[in-house]
């Protein structure tokens, strides 16, 4: 009658978003100065003011068809060109507008590439810790999913494990710095490392293993540079979202790059414009994509993440709490007290603290703390962290 598969993925919901339904629950119930929610990574600085107006100019300046009708399937040119011409600026790069494919954020722009690449047998690897959908996208399009260990101190990558992981039946790997849910960077060093280690595994089985870079996030650092993979290593596709950038997580606007340098790069692009037409596609939202032509150049203002961290980062440390250092993103991946973190969550919750299990992002034993919220949130809610801690102790 239906998929068991798809009922299955349906059925269970995603542990973010049951803790963050029990906490809209719990304000109801006590108050939302009481619920210290720190479940979601819902973007808290409003969006940058050019992003804003460039909504209310296009909705004063625009013909309705104009605006809200079909672009071509990769989406319209002058908006990628616009994207391509904003990377060589930053990067060095020589992107052109036919490099680009636009999409309704991150999430279409991984399963899109996913599904361009896969060939039947193939095994996609990525870093521990990660995302929880990654499993989701590189399952239901059949492909062999297989976790890596990072470094269990630092979450770098972890050389040896992944030259361990990698077979001849290995296609890509996912990458995603800064990272959801640890917020560390990879470093130039670590990028290199696993660029070589690719370059040598390429040779050796003969055909191309593809580093699917997952940067939704690359805005989003703290003084440390984001290495652009693209320059470390040629089969590398870049999936891209605004969502945090603009602080429009709703709006699904990004982007897939696909440079020259990738291997057979006009039929790879080919593939993800078939991937996107077979799982219905038709074209990434046309207001939203004229928002990035005249917004491209904006960026989000970091000042309240960087003191959220600082603050939260220094505090828990303070009490005691072993933490992730993150140098990017909106998220610290803070060790639990015990070696059960679902536990940990729960008993947390006494203390209405909303704190995320890591078992569901590959990190058993850490919870993620999302501070992406006010800092009022987090300067009231240091006493629950504190009590939290004296209460193991």
């Amino acid at each position: 009658m239906y998929s068991e598969e798809m009922y299955g993925y349906g059925a269970q919901s995603s542990v973010i978003r049951e803790i963050f339904a029990y906490g809209m629950a719990r304000k109801k119930e006590i108050g939302d100065e009481n619920v210290f929610d720190f479940s979601i990574g819902n973007p808290s600085v409003e969006p940058p003011k050019e992003v804003t107006e460039a909504f209310i100019e296009l909705l004063n300046t625009k013909a309705p068809l104009e605006l809200h009708g079909y672009t071509p399937g990769p989406g319209d040119m002058e908006v990628r060109e616009a994207i391509a011409n904003d990377l060589n600026e930053r990067y060095g790069t020589s992107f052109k507008g036919t490099n680009f494919y636009m999409t309704c954020g991150a999430a279409a722009a991984l399963k899109i590439t996913l599904t361009a690449l896969f060939e039947e047998g193939d095994e996609a690897l990525t870093l521990t810790p990660f995302f929880p959908e990654y499993t989701v996208f590189a399952k239901t399009t059949g492909y062999k999913f297989i976790p890596v260990k990072s470094d269990p101190e630092t979450f770098q990558p972890d050389i040896k494990n992944l030259e361990n992981a990698i077979t001849e039946k290995t296609k890509c790997i996912i990458l995603n710095s800064p990272n959801n849910p640890s917020g560390v960077i990879y470093t130039k060093e670590s990028i290199k490392n696993v660029a070589q280690l690719l370059k040598k595994k390429e040779k050796e089985y003969g055909h191309p293993i593809f580093i699917i870079s997952d940067e939704p996030y690359r805005e989003l650092t703290y003084g440390t540079e984001v290495p652009f993979i693209t320059k470390y290593y040629d089969d590398t596709i870049v999936c891209y979202s605004y969502s945090k950038s603009f602080s429009l997580p709703g709006e699904r606007i990004g982007y897939i790059c696909v440079p020259d340098e990738v291997t057979e790069s006009s039929k790879i692009y080919a593939a993800v414009c078939g991937a996107g037409r077979a799982l219905g596609y038709v074209c990434a939202p046309s207001m939203l994509q004229k928002v990035v032509e005249k917004c491209v150049k904006s960026r989000p203002a970091l000042d309240t993440y960087k003191k959220n961290r600082d603050l939260l980062y220094n505090a828990l440390s303070e009490y005691g709490y072993k933490c992730i250092y993150p140098d990017g993103a909106f998220y610290l991946c803070v060790k639990a007290l015990e070696e059960d973190a679902e536990i940990f969550a729960e008993k947390a919750k006494k203390y209405e603290l909303l704190v995320v299990p890591g078992d569901s992002f590959s990190a058993p034993g850490y919870v993620r703390v999302s501070y992406c919220v006010s800092t009022e949130m987090i300067e009231r809610s240091l006493p629950a962290f504190k009590k939290l801690i004296e209460n193991y102790k």
